[in-house]
């Protein structure tokens, strides 16, 4: 390696950290010719959902030089975004609407992607090399190319794992045209553990390093634009966007620290949000309230979804003014989770709709609702 690559590396490294990366590392491009065959195997057992873009974006996404046929390395950076407390504990208070750590804040794309955009530029300048910048939005398997970077290992849950992270790390990919020499790739650490795969309620890996989307809340709460299947509903408990259990769980998040990017602090009206508050919002306000965070893309309407799955799981009968005005909602997603809430909460009054609902109801869905 000559001395320019070596001091381009090392100024790539220390202008990461000024920029507040975390982690940084290099993988070659080709460095894992198993990913193929590891995405197509999953796809063909529809672990996928209903995710179409998965499919239909399998061929750039199996290998980087899919993508974009000059890279010949990839430089991985992640920043870290731990909370300031255990996403566990939150479950037990079914007066929270409870949303993911990740979601609690500023939307993370617009974070990162500043930042490494700052980085490819320095080494576009520096190595006088072609660069591409991607952060979730790409078809880039990020993971385990992290993975092959050493950044951490994907655990037994598929996220990566960091040991001195835990599974708080959101990831960056700079492809780039320049040949760097790569860092080590890190060894799985797991052990024998499975305390990821054993807290999920849901049963949602086939086996350990596997994620079937079509068991996981966090798919069905921020992914799934229908209704919320029967079976996954007392599972969600108050989750209302996404699910931490098995990220939280882990052991290596005794090493982590809480975010220091001040844009990655948990912004303290969405951690401690009320459920009856969520289920107050209207769209305008709702667009305030979650203005610049990922659940904005969520959308109003799958929110309140959500919401009124939680409030039907609460037990509080406090809710019932707030799920009764959405019977009559027009979005028939919202009515039908309005429609199981109330059961859940008033068989009473329920039984005493579903007569007259039969009769003018006319979308299946919400008709199903009321037979279920």
């Amino acid at each position: 390696m000559s001395a320019d690559v070596q001091s381009i590396v090392r100024e790539l490294r220390a202008r990461a950290s000024a920029l507040g990366f975390d982690a940084f590392g290099i993988a070659p491009a080709s460095a894992r010719p198993d990913l193929e065959d590891k995405l197509h195997t999953a796809l063909a057992r529809g672990w996928h959902g209903d995710m179409e873009w998965m499919a239909e974006t399998a061929e750039r996404r199996a290998r980087p030089q899919n993508l974009w046929a000059d890279v010949r390395s990839v430089i991985m950076v992640g920043i870290n975004y731990g909370p300031r407390t255990d996403p566990l504990g939150r479950l037990a208070d079914t007066r929270l609407a409870n949303i993911s750590a990740y979601a609690q804040m500023r939307d993370y794309h617009d974070v990162v992607k500043g930042k490494i955009k700052e980085l490819a530029g320095l080494l576009a300048r520096r190595a006088g090399a072609e660069v591409k910048v991607f952060v979730d939005t790409a078809p880039v398997m990020e993971k385990p190319l992290a993975e092959a970077a050493g950044l951490g290992w994907q655990g037994k849950h598929t996220v990566l794992v960091s040991r001195q992270y835990g599974s708080w790390l959101f990831l960056g990919a700079i492809y780039t045209s320049a040949d760097l020499p790569p860092d080590a790739p890190h060894a799985e650490s797991c052990g024998t553990c499975t305390r990821c795969l054993d807290v999920c309620p849901t049963d949602a890996f086939p086996a350990p390093f596997q994620l079937d989307a079509r068991k996981c809340l966090a798919y069905y709460s921020v992914e799934h634009k229908g209704q919320i299947p029967l079976a996954m509903r007392e599972p969600m408990g108050n989750r209302v966007f996404g699910c931490d259990d098995c990220l939280a769980i882990c052991p290596w998040n005794k090493f982590a620290s809480s975010a220091r990017e001040a844009k990655l602090q948990a912004r303290d009206e969405i951690a401690d949000l009320s459920l009856a508050d969520l289920l107050a919002l209207d769209d305008p306000a709702f667009r305030r309230a979650f203005s610049g965070t990922p659940v904005r893309r969520l959308g109003w309407a799958r929110l309140m979804r959500n919401g009124l799955v939680a409030a039907g799981n609460s037990g509080d009968r406090t809710h019932l003014p707030r799920v009764r005005k959405f019977l009559d909602h027009p979005d028939p997603l919202i009515r039908g989770m309005a429609v199981w809430a109330l059961k859940k909460l008033d068989p009473g009054e329920a039984g005493a709709r579903k007569a007259t609902a039969r009769a003018v109801e006319t979308d299946p869905g919400v008709r199903a609702e009321w037979s279920n």
